[in-house]
């Protein structure tokens, strides 16, 4: 190999300099691959406890804007403490919808199971299966 490259050498004005390669091979971990059910799972968790975050904030401020509501006596702080109520009420409603749709997957889950499914099969020539299918009926 040197003898082809030597050409090439004298034409660049070059010296050759041989190069030892060396290869670090790295052991790559394999990650478990997530299922859907842990995907679900880590999703309602982080909803629901988002939700119990809004529900305690939104508390918070209708403690706050019933006071100023009092304090005041205006009308629109007392629609505000009003939409508020809704508001929080609407967060715990969606608290119980995450959980019966949580539900509803699980027993889809379970529902996804293994099912049997039984096929008779005749074998045979169709003169044979009317013969049987004649003495069935007559036996009736």
């Amino acid at each position: 190999m040197t003898d082809k490259y030597e050409k090439l050498d004298e034409t660049f004005n070059v010296e050759s300099v041989e190069v030892e390669v060396q290869r670090n091979i790295t052991s790559s971990k394999i990650e478990k691959i997530k299922t859907d059910s842990e995907d679900i799972r880590k999703d309602y968790e982080y909803t629901r406890g988002n939700l119990y975050s809004i529900i305690e904030k939104g508390q918070e401020a209708i403690n706050g804007i019933l006071e100023l509501a009092q304090e005041s006596e205006m009308p629109r702080a007392y629609e505000v403490a009003g939409q508020l109520i809704k508001n929080v009420a609407d967060a715990t409603d969606k608290l119980l919808t995450l959980q019966q749709k949580l539900k509803d997957v699980e027993d889809e889950k379970d529902l996804k199971g293994p099912t049997t499914v039984n096929n008779a099969l005749f074998v045979g020539s169709t003169a044979e299966l009317q013969k049987l299918l004649k003495k069935n009926t007559n036996d009736k």
